[in-house]
């Protein structure tokens, strides 16, 4: 992983991701950081998050509907992505290393696979039980 040099923006920007299992967005994290100090700017959360998601300190998905959101968590783990509300949940569930390299070697144009992303849509348990009352 790149080191990045002390910044107290990003400092404050990793503790607030830490700290959060909600996936938020640049703007939600924007505002959460503005209560701690009210003098930062959108840009600086904007370029910190590409910071350290170059650096590979964080994880930006992307949701497939233009957003994008950051985890604190960089483990290779999947998602599910609720279609109503947007929610976001880690899940354990990945292939495994063995599963992934089986692929590679089967794969004529595949030479190693070093990570994956996998994003699973659906509704989430709440939106469901909403669904299935209004029909």
């Amino acid at each position: 992983m790149k080191t990045l040099n002390y910044s107290r923006q990003r400092e404050a920007l990793m503790k607030c991701l830490e700290g959060r299992r909600d996936h938020p967005t640049a703007d939600v994290l924007f505002q959460s950081l503005r209560e701690e100090d009210p003098k930062i700017s959108l840009a600086t959360v904007y370029r910190n998050l590409n910071l350290l998601t170059n650096a590979g300190k964080i994880r930006k998905i992307s949701c497939g509907d233009g957003t994008e959101h950051y985890d604190f968590v960089t483990d290779d783990h999947s998602h599910f992505i609720c279609k109503e509300c947007g929610k976001i949940i880690d899940l354990t569930m990945h292939p495994s290393s063995r599963t992934l390299r089986r692929y590679a070697e089967n794969n004529e144009e595949i030479s190693t696979i070093e990570g994956h992303s996998l994003i699973l849509y659906g509704y989430c348990k709440t939106c469901q039980e909403k669904r299935k009352k209004t029909s």
